[in-house]
């Protein structure tokens, strides 16, 4: 049974297994393993996390497509027992980031949201790269965030994902400029807000999260996406802290079971004892092109034993160097993050032979 937490609510954007012997190469439909992507859903229900599913970190968008997406929310939501956590991204993938209609992008959201609704599973609304190739300023964001409200069945989670992780969304919310943006994405929040459950900011900076949150009507929670200062606003200040919905907590999983009970606890020295020394690791993994960082969090389930094989949907495996690779299983072993140490070593030595690297060994 999923263990809850009293002080937060925290989700992790949860990656999937692809199959290694099908071809998931470049431009390829998705092909998935899906045993294995829902055996690390239990996992993360397992220690009592939620679990963000169909959402960038799954490569929703980079590998993962609309078909395989589709099944990838039935699948999930028939897994999820009763006290485990379980939202959705609903989005626009059908449409790519073509310029096309008010009317269309409406209809394709409508599409994937009744998908979402009929698993059962919470909705996300994530932002649409079509949205932002059409849109032509912050009334059109307006008018349709609000009709997409109003047809969710519950509540919902609004996502801003900022163009370091998408460059197709510059210029969200009809401005490029953060704190026009940011008045925007208040303004519709704040006119339904009995519609929206929270926000997820992923912007990767930290003050404009907390000036953000701090704007929020009451009820309405702020998850944190950045993935660089997640210790700080989740511990929050004197004002409000940050739940959380975080791809950086698929790897760090079991760290950030252990960081939040301290939380429940009160333990907050506690609490940053144990996330704050992970800080390099998901700087690193999340290190400019930012987007790229789902392949270090699929080399680090590798690592950890979660997975066999290190082979994803889209041929991401090949979008970091082995460099990056070395520096990340430095990181990780400062943190104690791998179960099984050996193991982890066996398998990145399988890596740097194959690279013609010479075999590294434990200090």
């Amino acid at each position: 049974m999923s263990r809850k937490f009293s002080s937060r609510v925290i989700y992790s954007a949860a990656h999937v297994v692809a199959d290694p012997l099908a071809d998931n190469g470049p431009g390829r439909p998705a092909t998935v393993d899906w045993d294995a992507t829902i055996g690390y859903r239990r996992h993360l229900w397992d220690l009592g996390l939620g679990v963000a599913d169909a959402m960038d970190t799954a490569q929703r968008g980079m590998g993962l497509d609309w078909e395989a997406t589709k099944q990838l929310i039935r699948r999930s939501a028939e897994a999820a027992g009763p006290d485990d956590l379980l939202a959705c991204g609903v989005g626009t993938d059908q449409l790519g980031a073509v310029s096309t209609t008010m009317d269309e992008i409406r209809a394709t959201y409508l599409e994937q949201l009744a998908i979402v609704e009929d698993a059962g599973a919470g909705t996300i609304l994530m932002c649409s790269r079509a949205m932002a190739a059409s849109a032509k300023g912050p009334d059109d964001y307006k008018s349709l965030y609000s009709e997409l409200l109003s047809e969710v069945s519950g509540k919902a989670i609004m996502h801003w994902l900022g163009p370091m992780f998408d460059p197709s969304l510059e210029g969200y919310w009809g401005s490029s400029d953060l704190d026009e943006a940011a008045d925007t994405f208040v303004e519709i929040i704040t006119e339904n807000a009995s519609k929206v459950d929270g926000i997820k900011m992923s912007l990767l900076d930290a003050e404009a999260e907390i000036a953000l949150r701090r704007r929020l009507p009451e009820g309405v929670r702020c998850y944190t996406g950045d993935d660089f200062n997640y210790p700080r606003l989740i511990a929050g200040d004197e004002f409000g802290y940050s739940d959380a919905l975080l791809g950086i907590f698929d790897p760090l999983a079991p760290l950030a079971s252990k960081a939040v009970q301290r939380l429940d606890e009160g333990d907050v020295a506690g609490f940053h004892a144990i996330l704050d020394p992970t800080i390099p690791l998901a700087r690193k993994v999340f290190e400019a092109p930012t987007f790229n960082y789902k392949t270090g969090v699929v080399f680090l389930a590798w690592l950890s034993g979660y997975q066999d094989h290190f082979k994803m949907v889209g041929g991401l495996e090949s979008a970091r160097s082995i460099e990056h690779f070395s520096e990340i299983v430095d990181l990780a072993l400062e943190v104690n993050l791998f179960p099984d140490e050996a193991l982890a070593m066996d398998r990145f030595n399988a890596l740097l032979k194959v690279a013609g690297q010479p075999k590294r060994t434990l200090a």
